[in-house]
């Protein structure tokens, strides 16, 4: 009977743990409102504004369920009785906690995101989102071509 609620709980700590391996992490998106016809097509224009976009610090509590599981069950590993039942409920707290931290810690490392309005030099403008900016400058003459803008 022991052997299978150790094997129930290895398999809940793996199936969680994968859970928590999803990433929620801001993916690079840019966002061109330009026409179909002009979609495959680069477009020349100069920079009007250079915005920098921060991800939130959000946590989703993946860390925090997945740590109170596993500091749970070693917690529940240690003494008997009362002892037990107090290593458990410290063990899964402080796994909590502790899970909590590393996923925002995680969270805190997403790069920063630049958003880039160009005015085209047919008199319509641009948004795009990139991760850097390297030499782009507010007045600069670029090239916008396959969701990026480059400095020509």
């Amino acid at each position: 009977m022991k052997s299978t609620h150790t094997i129930s709980a290895l398999m809940l700590i793996v199936t969680t743990g994968l859970v928590g391996c999803a990433s929620n992490s801001p993916q690079q998106t840019s966002t061109s409102y330009a026409t179909p016809s002009q979609s495959n097509t680069s477009s020349y224009g100069a920079i009007e504004s250079i915005q920098v976009t921060r991800p939130a610090n959000n946590s989703s509590g993946t860390g925090a369920i997945v740590g109170g599981l596993v500091g749970g069950l070693l917690g529940n590993q240690v003494g008997s009785g009362n002892g037990r039942t107090a290593a458990t409920v410290v063990g899964a707290v402080g796994g909590a906690v502790v899970g909590n931290n590393v996923e925002q810690n995680k969270n805190a490392q997403a790069p920063d995101m630049y958003q880039i309005r160009v005015r085209l030099d047919n008199g319509d403008s641009t948004t795009v989102a990139q991760s850097s900016i390297a030499d782009l400058r507010v007045g600069n003459r670029v090239r916008v071509a396959d969701g990026r803008v480059y400095r020509y």
